[in-house]
């Protein structure tokens, strides 16, 4: 519980417009897959130019990578969500969307290996015609190029990072999963074989420069700044959205948009809310996730766009949608900085203090009052936060907080997703 005096220092931190500081955290868990991990699949890579070391393309393969978003499975096990694979829509029209399942044996003060085994995945795919625009599928060659697009592709209209930008995903009540992408930004609706069950849902009034029905009009949010973060209620009624970047038009460009969506009526509700980031989007500031701890409290990670040596902001706030300021933004509350973690079994190195240094960190999942799984995205092959010149791994930490999170009722999609056996993409 707080006493008194953090109550007080909290009251005057929102009093003053800044986010209230954290506490102790520690590391009680590592895990981490290898970069150069790569699952069989349409060759990859054709679009992009070696960096660290790597030289694609990457023949029948695709790097397992870019882990944007986590769901916990009854059996202990995790799916993990793949963003559009390198970076952005030129560059990733061969690499599949796709969710991995993953059991990390995590190196704790007990024991355990650390290292990250893949057990299955599934790949976004349209075969049902939903998707209302051309995609990368439709097509015989690659955007502007000569390359033919490869057959299972085409085959089985396998979703590319050509055709969106998933960085958020959530399951609902009737086992089914939600999306968010950033190119719309758009919210899509698949089973829980990945397939699209109907034609994706754009935020009104919002619009990408990547957004399909854009035409000549100008684009209301930034390139890549759609639904980075999202979150469900736990009665599977509500998804809450949180845009990446602010909208163009906006005279506060440290404001982001939180968004209601009814799952009921498929409609967004005329509820929003606005987080206030600690730098302007101009400086490289963004969020990295959103998800919830109870049906009105959210855990937010915000962070700088430096990696390694230069990393200086990586943080988790709290926020409850019941808690506005005299300005209208959400109240934060700083519950973890992930360059300052404890790690007195050095667990995550030689030292017994422990940084999470990498340019994007995009997921984390309550599992308990007081313990956070946090992952980063790798960015494989750019991303070189962890060893200069060397490509990112995709870590997976837990860290302890010296304070428990408001209590409540859990959301679906922490801790108890279906753990039912998957399409193999690899067959």
């Amino acid at each position: 519980m707080l006493t008194r005096v953090h109550r007080s220092i909290l009251s005057a931190a929102a009093g003053a417009g800044l986010a209230a500081p954290a506490h102790a955290q520690t590391l009680e868990a590592f895990a981490s897959l290898p970069a150069d991990t790569f699952a069989p699949g349409p060759t990859s890579g054709q679009f992009i130019a070696p960096a660290n070391g790597r030289v694609p393309p990457f023949t029948d393969a695709q790097p397992v990578q870019g882990v944007s978003s986590v769901l916990r499975t009854r059996s202990g096990a995790f799916l993990v969500m793949s963003d559009n694979g390198f970076g952005t829509r030129p560059t990733s029209p061969d690499y599949v969307l796709r969710v991995y399942r993953i059991e990390p044996d995590f190196k704790t003060k007990r024991g355990g290996s650390g290292e990250i085994a893949l057990r299955g995945s599934f790949t976004l795919s349209d075969p049902f015609g939903k998707i209302p625009f051309p995609i990368v599928a439709d097509a015989t060659t690659y955007p502007a190029s000569v390359i033919p697009v490869d057959a299972s592709i085409r085959r089985r209209r396998l979703l590319t990072g050509a055709d969106f930008d998933i960085e958020s995903f959530r399951e609902a009540h009737d086992g089914t999963y939600w999306f968010g992408d950033e190119f719309g930004p758009f919210l899509i609706h698949t089973d829980r074989a990945g397939r699209v069950l109907e034609a994706p849902h754009a935020l009104p009034g919002v619009q990408s420069p990547q957004n399909p029905y854009l035409g000549t009009a100008t684009p209301s949010l930034g390139r890549s700044k759609g639904f980075e973060g999202m979150a469900i209620t736990p009665d599977g009624r509500r998804l809450y959205t949180l845009l990446e970047g602010p909208l163009t038009t906006d005279p506060d460009q440290r404001r982001l948009r939180i968004n209601e969506f009814d799952l009921r009526s498929r409609r967004y509700t005329p509820r929003h809310w606005a987080y206030r980031m600690e730098a302007d989007a101009a400086s490289g500031q963004a969020i990295g996730d959103l998800t919830a701890v109870t049906d009105r409290v959210f855990l937010v990670i915000e962070r700088d766009s430096l990696e390694g040596p230069a990393a200086s902001f990586k943080k988790i706030y709290v926020v409850d949608l019941d808690d506005v300021d005299d300005d209208g933004f959400l109240v934060k509350r700083e519950v973890a900085d992930l360059l300052h973690i404890v790690d007195p079994h050095r667990l995550g190195g030689a030292t017994d203090t422990f940084r999470f240094p990498f340019t994007t960190i995009e997921s984390v999942i309550p599992l308990s009052r007081v313990h956070l799984g946090v992952l980063n995205d790798n960015n494989y092959p750019f991303s070189a936060g962890r060893t200069a010149g060397q490509p990112d791994p995709n870590e997976f930490i837990v860290i302890r907080l010296d304070e428990p999170l408001p209590h409540g009722k859990k959301p679906r999609g922490h801790d108890d997703v279906r753990d039912k056996d998957r399409d193999k993409d690899e067959k």
